[in-house]
Order: structure tokens, then sequence, then C-alpha cells
């Protein structure tokens, strides 16, 4: 249903480079690339998400509770993308692992411009 996400950055080309190198790990790459925003794809078949900078030109700032969750294949994949996140100088927000019965797996990190993300895998 969502067809793509955008965060607000104030230096969208050094978020460009971390989420290159984050984003990797599931197969997106760049599909858009100009003066004020990224957008990154892993196919037609799923949706976009962005780095911009904002069209009113104020600085981009992060929302209270505000948060993108990106539906990974795997516990194994929600934990090392968390750990790669943090190691390209995202922060953490809640270590990988279970949240309630439901056999889901989540983690929570803040990029470097303090947006809030999450990884999650569905049960097998």
């Amino acid at each position: 249903m969502i067809g793509y996400t955008t965060l607000g950055s104030n230096d969208y080309r050094k978020a460009g480079e971390f989420y290159d190198e984050l984003l990797s790990d599931l197969g997106a790459s760049r599909m858009m690339d100009d003066d004020h925003i990224i957008v990154w794809s892993a196919g037609s078949s799923t949706g976009m998400f962005a780095v911009i900078k904002p069209f009113n030109e104020e600085p981009a700032t992060v929302g209270n509770g505000t948060m993108v969750a990106l539906q990974v294949d795997s516990p194994d994949l929600v934990a090392s993308l968390h750990a790669k996140a943090l190691t390209l100088g995202g922060t953490d927000e809640g270590a990988p692992g279970p949240r309630g019965d439901n056999g889901m797996h989540f983690s929570y990190f803040r990029d470097l411009d303090g947006n809030k993300l999450a990884f999650y895998s569905l049960p097998a």
C-alpha cells in the first residue's frame, strides 16, 4: 500500500552514503538522485525510500512518534541491519529481538539526522 517514504535531511548527500550502504543489504539501489532528493528501490513491486532536502528550505527536523518501518525476510536480517546502521553512525533505539508473543522481530535505530526507523520480520 505504501508507495514511498521520504525523510528530511540537513545533509542529504551524507545521508545518501549512509543509506547506500545500509539498504544495499536489501538489494536496494538509487533509482533517482538530483539536487534535492535521493530515492532507493529494490524493484518495481516494492515501495521506494528517499531522503530529501525540505521543499520549504527550512531545516529538516524529526517528528516525535514518527517512524519508518522496513520489512525484511528474517530475524537474522533484522539483527544484522541494526548492527550495520550503528556501525554507519546511527544510534540504538531498541535492540533486535522479539516483541510480544506473535513471532515478530524488531530493531530500532536513529539515522544520522535523528530520524527513527525500524527493521522487522514476520513469523516464519
